[in-house]
């Protein structure tokens, strides 16, 4: 799809912003120093104040409702920079949640409290180590909530919980505090230096959302298109950063990039990228538009991403040569990131399952 005018120009404001002060560099320093939050706070300040925490968030609460396509367009530049922040968890998945099934009062108190930087939302969906929402564990009775859950992003910093259990009415998202009696929360990393959260729920009052399974709904498919997004710009940069490479390395007094067999593997990546980023930006538009195979695309979406993402960074090690393997070198940061980002909310075969689900087969 086309870019207006105004998603391009916040392309272009938000490429800056993260290029000057969400690089590589600092997923780096953040890792090294073990940082107690292990997210980049002058970055997310920044992103605050330009009105990015707000993305989702409609006009009357106090966001800018850009849509999904802008939120997209935020994600693309975070992944070519492996920018760390809460976007995801906030600005995206807990937006997305009490926007589609919060209560009035839900909505006038958390929704300003995203868009101004106040508050941090995470996702509380999955029981165990695989990405499987239709089989939750986690239960509600009698509004206190019993559980646990794995991978939770952002858990450790976040002022509100977003928990997914089985409630009277069937599976659905319960507001809980993660400061009440009986919660107890153990900070884990992913394996590409981002935050994670272990956290046990031991009969500990759980507030019931007006619509609590569209919430649910809302969050993953809002989630898995602006992954898809993300990847698909970290696949764009692991592309561009390899041919550069290949454009410069020299071996048996030939520079590698007039090697035959890396011209087509090299072709192959960029037919590959290419389609990826199609494919990322027509489910965030889908999902816009509220068209009626939205789901199916953003399944695609993701499945294809996760896959392009993660082919991308094996291939941008492997052509770096040993190098590549590398702490010091930053090309490996991004095969990392592929491999966590594919993970969340549905690997490849996950969501190429539900898409075909969905199409009858």
């Amino acid at each position: 799809m086309k870019l207006n005018d105004e998603q391009q120009m916040l392309q272009d404001s938000v490429a800056r912003l993260m290029a000057d002060k969400g690089p590589v560099s600092r997923l780096r320093q953040l890792r090294d120093e073990n940082s107690e939050k292990g997210y980049d706070e002058p970055l997310w300040h920044a992103m605050v104040e330009a009105g990015l925490t707000g993305i989702l968030v409609p006009e009357e609460h106090g966001g800018i409702g850009f849509g999904l396509v802008g939120a997209g367009l935020v994600a693309r530049e975070i992944g070519r920079n492996l920018s760390v922040t809460p976007f995801l968890s906030s600005a995206v998945l807990g937006a997305a949640a009490l926007s589609a099934g919060g209560s009035d009062a839900q909505k006038a108190e958390w929704l300003p409290a995203i868009a101004e930087g106040r508050a941090i939302t995470a996702l509380a969906i999955d029981d165990g180590a695989k990405h499987r929402p239709e089989a939750i564990q986690a239960r509600v009775e009698n509004g206190l909530l019993s559980g646990a859950k794995l991978l939770v992003l952002d858990g450790h910093v976040a002022d509100l919980l977003l928990v997914a259990a089985q409630g009277d009415n069937g599976a659905g998202l319960f507001l809980v505090d993660p400061n009440a009696e009986g919660v107890t929360i153990e900070r884990t990393q992913m394996a590409d230096s981002r935050n994670a959260a272990r956290i046990r729920f031991d009969n500990v009052p759980a507030q019931a959302m007006t619509d609590g399974a569209a919430a649910l709904a809302a969050a993953l498919r809002a989630g898995r298109a602006v992954l898809a997004a993300e990847l698909s710009g970290l696949a764009l940069e692991v592309f561009e950063r390899t041919l550069a490479y290949l454009k410069e390395r020299k071996q048996f007094g030939r520079l590698i990039g007039t090697f035959q067999a890396l011209q087509h593997r090299a072709a192959l990546l960029s037919g590959e990228v290419a389609m990826t980023e199609a494919l990322a930006m027509q489910a965030l538009d889908a999902c816009d538009r509220n068209a009626e195979d939205a789901d199916q695309l953003v399944l695609a979406a993701k499945s294809k991403a996760a896959k392009v993402a993660l082919l991308a960074g094996q291939e941008g090690v492997q052509m770096h040569g040993g190098i590549g393997m590398t702490d010091e070198f930053d090309i490996g940061f991004f095969l990392k990131r592929a491999r966590a980002g594919g993970e969340t909310l549905g690997d490849a075969n996950y969501c190429a399952d539900r898409f075909a689900a969905l199409r009858g087969y």
